[in-house]
């Protein structure tokens, strides 16, 4: 195995990514991050070098794993809309999983020997258990998940054949932002539910549309388990140490094991911002399980990983801070409102130290 501790960070200017990026270099390493720029922002790559590039590029794979020693990567790029997977499958299979062959493939040619992967809660599809283990049969109803079940698959036959050791990240809802605020949420168009939230709180759009309000949940709403991005940031630089000190490949979940409703995040999104989130009910969209909610006890157990960040609360109000930082003229009390009362992940901080 490489001993360089230069990491490349494919999809590094995304949101995940980004926050990954600070932690890694946080912990010691170079990243290199490598972007399109498609769903990226250049100022994102706040850590290390940028090529922008695509993973369907070998070529410059290639040359970029070369050029840096790169001795990791941590595999980022990659579409993630539910919805649109379903529209437009080809689109997900193309760039989720053949394009990280193509990777492979690079990383195959210039010695690069470890991977850690960005895959998704959504490979289980509608599981029957609740909280959803490892060994829960992966049945996607989606093509999103297909995708990233394919790329597991893939790594699997790839570690028989080659030299890979991979860790494989079954994560949950990412949500928050950086509590330094340097980093945080900017999807063109957005699609998560606190962003959302938070902007049809402020005006910024019109009322949420909740999809689906007839499941089979306390309150008919659908139950995600939400994990701050710090957090699953920190948990891949954990697997890369792991594979680092020479651990087997592994499939891990990264969740919390706590569920929220769609109207239990709407209603910790009113507290913090102190205003009413217009809402809409809508009919189910397909490819939406009711719930999704993880055991990741092997995540602690082998990684030592534990989230510091995820309750609600501190996943909202980072969010909202970010909102305020970045758009200081859309949400004018935003900072004051801050000021008044500190946030719980200063608090969380302070606690800890």
């Amino acid at each position: 195995m490489r001993k360089s501790k230069t990491v490349l960070v494919t999809g590094g200017a995304g949101y995940i990514g980004s926050h990954t990026c600070k932690a890694l270099s946080l912990a010691g390493y170079s990243p290199v991050t490598y972007d399109s720029l498609v769903h990226g922002h250049r100022w994102a790559v706040q850590w290390g070098p940028f090529v922008r590039g695509d993973i369907a590029d070998g070529e410059l794979l290639e040359h970029t794993l070369r050029r840096y020693s790169v001795g990791a990567v941590v595999h980022f790029a990659g579409y993630a809309c539910v919805g649109e997977s379903m529209t437009d499958p080809g689109k997900y299979f193309r760039n989720n999983t053949a394009n990280t062959l193509t990777l492979l493939e690079a990383m195959e040619s210039v010695g690069t020997d470890s991977i850690v992967f960005s895959s998704s809660c959504a490979t289980y599809g509608m599981p029957r258990e609740i909280p959803i283990r490892e060994e829960t049969p992966q049945q996607p109803i989606n093509p999103y998940g297909e995708s990233k079940l394919a790329v597991e698959r893939m790594l699997q036959w790839w570690g028989v054949a080659h030299p890979l050791r991979w860790s494989v990240l079954r994560y949950f809802n990412a949500a928050g932002a950086d509590p330094d605020g340097e980093i945080g949420e900017d999807h063109e168009p957005e699609t998560h539910l606190i962003p959302l939230a938070i902007e049809a709180a402020l005006g910024m759009r019109g009322p949420l549309e909740i999809f689906g309000c007839d499941y089979e949940t306390p309150d008919g709403t659908p139950v995600r388990d939400f994990v701050h991005v710090t957090d699953l940031a920190s948990a891949h630089v954990a697997a890369l140490q792991y594979l680092k000190a020479g651990g087997d490949s592994v499939a891990l979940n990264l969740g919390t094991g706590r569920g929220y409703s769609v109207r239990e995040v709407l209603s910790a999104v009113e507290d913090v911002t102190g205003r009413t989130v217009p809402v809409r009910n809508a009919p189910r969209r397909r490819g939406d399980p009711p719930q999704l909610v993880a055991s990741a006890q092997r995540a602690r157990q082998l990684l030592g990983w534990e989230p510091c960040h995820s309750d609600l609360r501190t996943i909202v109000e980072t969010a909202w801070q970010w909102h305020a930082e970045r758009k200081p003229s859309l949400v004018p009390d935003a900072r004051s409102i801050l000021a008044v009362e500190p946030t719980a992940f200063s608090r969380t901080a302070a606690e800890s130290a």
